[in-house]
């Protein structure tokens, strides 16, 4: 069986909820190893964790969602690299669901989504977020070379050998990550499965229309470029996809 490590990127999460969630993946899911990847916390928060199932990571900065989780990425030595949202918005039924096909070696990545017609989603997002999600969603299949329901969902799973080629292509360190990830594997050839989820918005998150709208219409156009990019350079020089 393949070994699973798990990062979890947060920036000033709601403690217990956290807690809970690290709990609820050590007992559903079993990973090898879960790394929580703190940014700027305050010493109180890092204190809260002390003896949660997670090896914590507290920098004194905030790197970035992506970022964070590159990093732990880097750091873990399993055969399955996974991250979820600190929330908890993806139960750990449906993250041991993500982890599932890449752990039995079915696909080198694949991807939660809230919007396949299989998945089951409560407490629904506001009309903006919504808007702007179908808005993202729409473009980024036509702009990228992977189709699927959701591209944003904070639930992936990729094998140790994909993330290592598909990791020195990629350059974002925030909200971009995610569609930047999916998008550089699509260009490389690797398969990617979208797997339906179970999901509950969590209160907390807030919209700009006009600041949201350009920044994921920047993310679009620039993930969209570095996978034409990869696939030119892996068409010249014949780079082969390691899984």
């Amino acid at each position: 069986m393949s070994t699973v490590g798990v990062v979890i990127p947060a920036f000033r999460p709601e403690v217990e909820r956290t807690l809970s969630y690290l709990r609820e993946l050590e007992s559903v899911l079993s990973p090898d190893v879960i790394r929580l990847e703190l940014d700027d916390p305050d010493p109180d928060v890092v204190a809260a964790f002390e003896g949660s199932p997670a090896t914590v990571n507290a920098v004194d900065r905030r790197r970035g969602k992506g970022a964070a989780i590159a990093e732990g990425f880097d750091t873990l030595e399993t055969d399955v690299l996974a991250f979820f949202d600190a929330d908890g918005a993806t139960p750990a039924a449906s993250a041991e669901a993500v982890v599932a096909p890449v752990r039995r070696g079915e696909v080198p990545l694949a991807v939660g989504s809230r919007r396949h017609p299989d998945s089951r989603v409560a407490g629904h997002q506001g009309v903006t977020r919504r808007v702007l999600g179908d808005a993202f969603a729409w473009s980024a299949r036509r702009l990228l070379p992977a189709t699927l329901y959701d591209y944003q969902c904070g639930a992936k799973a990729i094998s140790a050998g994909t993330w290592r080629n598909v990791r020195k292509h990629l350059s974002e360190t925030g909200f971009g990550w995610d569609i930047e990830l999916i998008a550089t594997a699509a260009a490389l050839g690797y398969k990617i499965r979208e797997v339906p989820i179970e999901w509950e918005d969590q209160p907390g998150s807030t919209v700009s229309p006009a600041g949201d709208g350009l920044r994921m219409a920047r993310t679009l156009l620039s993930a969209s470029l570095c996978a034409r990019n990869v696939r030119r350079q892996t068409d010249r020089d014949g780079e082969g996809m390691e899984t």
